[in-house]
């Protein structure tokens, strides 16, 4: 259970009251590096982060902050259950340009790609499995189809997964395990084949040019193309050479496994 919105508190000091404001739960004292260093990220002036929106947000405050303390242990992730939940009952309250950003804590032992990778589709799927709310009838469960997106309490999410595994694409990598929630709700006005979208993605594209220091990867495409699959879009590859990235999605929606134990009898 979640408990709001917290207010800065003397423990958390050191941190710009702004941030450690908009935490869910009070900001344990490993989470005051974690957004140290995404407030350094996200506002850098040297090296402009690619994401327009996401560094507006963080300047108007429209950004949330969640903190999990092991990604190893399901049993810790239950509190996010309702972070997100509380999150998704106000973001249209918050603004265009909201996210839900968490943090896990930073881990002493170095992972692979292919592991954290694995521990991503861990946590959706546990989500899905606590989900207070059934499946949005208007999204459909398999994610091979261009209109899949993955869903929680009724909305449809867009999620980027940001690791310290990722070392040559730098927009993906952080300094810990770190998930950001998008509801789908603020791309409405951005979508494919509009203006004020296909403006933002080139300049967003152009941003990441520079930023990474290579081409944008080759599965970034715009929800409902027919040959867009969001999922892809979630955990890039660290560059586009990698060759052990997931055949097919590793989520499965409830309904989905119907469908697929129903193929199989």
């Amino acid at each position: 259970m979640t408990t709001g919105i917290q207010a800065n508190t003397g423990k958390n000091s050191d941190v710009e009251t702004e941030w450690a404001g908009q935490a869910y739960q009070e900001v344990p004292s490993w989470g005051e590096n974690s957004l140290r260093e995404f407030h350094r990220t996200v506002r850098s002036t040297d090296a402009p982060f690619p994401c327009t929106f996401g560094v507006s947000a963080a300047k108007r405050g429209m950004l949330r902050f969640g903190f999990v303390e092991d990604l190893a242990d399901e049993r810790t992730w239950g509190p996010l259950v309702g972070i997100l939940a509380e999150y998704l009952s106000e973001y249209r309250e918050i603004g265009r340009e909201t996210s839900l950003v968490v943090f896990f804590r930073p881990e002493s032992a170095e992972r692979s790609l292919a592991n954290y990778r694995e521990r991503f589709w861990a946590l959706l799927q546990y989500l899905h499995e606590h989900d207070p709310k059934p499946w949005p009838g208007e999204i459909p469960a398999d994610s091979d189809d261009p209109m899949w997106e993955f869903s929680f309490a009724g909305t449809s999410i867009f999620v980027v997964c940001n690791t310290p595994a990722h070392t040559e694409r730098r927009s993906r990598h952080s300094g810990g395990f770190l998930v950001t929630f998008q509801p789908r709700w603020v791309f409405e006005e951005l979508a494919a084949g509009t203006a004020k979208g296909d403006a933002a993605r080139r300049v967003i594209r152009e941003r990441l040019r520079r930023y990474d220091g290579m081409e944008p990867a080759g599965s970034l495409g715009a929800y409902g193309d027919p040959e867009n699959r969001e999922w892809l879009q979630y955990f890039l590859p660290d560059s586009d050479a990698e060759s052990d990235a997931p055949v097919g999605c590793p989520f499965r929606a409830a309904a989905q496994r119907r469908n697929d134990l129903a193929g199989d009898r």
